[in-house]
């Protein structure tokens, strides 16, 4: 199974998601997203994997959120707004062909991978 891991190395709970997964044999792709920003196209498809809104996946709490009035924008505006400010996604995301998870807890990235 090919996994990828978008990852935030100074994030905790991404860095407890990867050790999860290394500890249980798994050696996902990591794609430091921060640095390698998906597209609109891939984020709109991480969307479908995951099953959820734009919002679901963004990190309301953040300062670039508020910073950008994103709280009542529609989902085409938040793609946008996620491509261009990656720190705006909520970390750790696993891709396991065309299933995904947010990694919060970190347990859930378990979950993919016993479907």
């Amino acid at each position: 199974m090919d996994l990828t891991l978008w990852h935030n190395p100074r994030c905790s709970k991404s860095r407890q998601a990867l050790a999860l997964l290394e500890d249980s044999g798994h050696a996902p792709a990591v794609r430091l997203y921060l640095t390698q920003p998906p597209s609109e196209d891939e984020i709109t498809a991480l969307l479908a994997s995951l099953g959820c809104t734009p919002r679901d996946m963004m990190r309301t709490g953040e300062k670039m959120y508020r910073d950008l009035g994103l709280k009542d924008v529609d989902d085409p505006a938040l793609i946008v707004a996620m491509a261009t400010h990656p720190i705006l996604i909520e970390r750790p995301v696993l891709l396991a062909g065309t299933r995904a998870v947010i990694g919060r807890p970190p347990e859930r990235v378990l979950g993919l991978l016993s479907d």
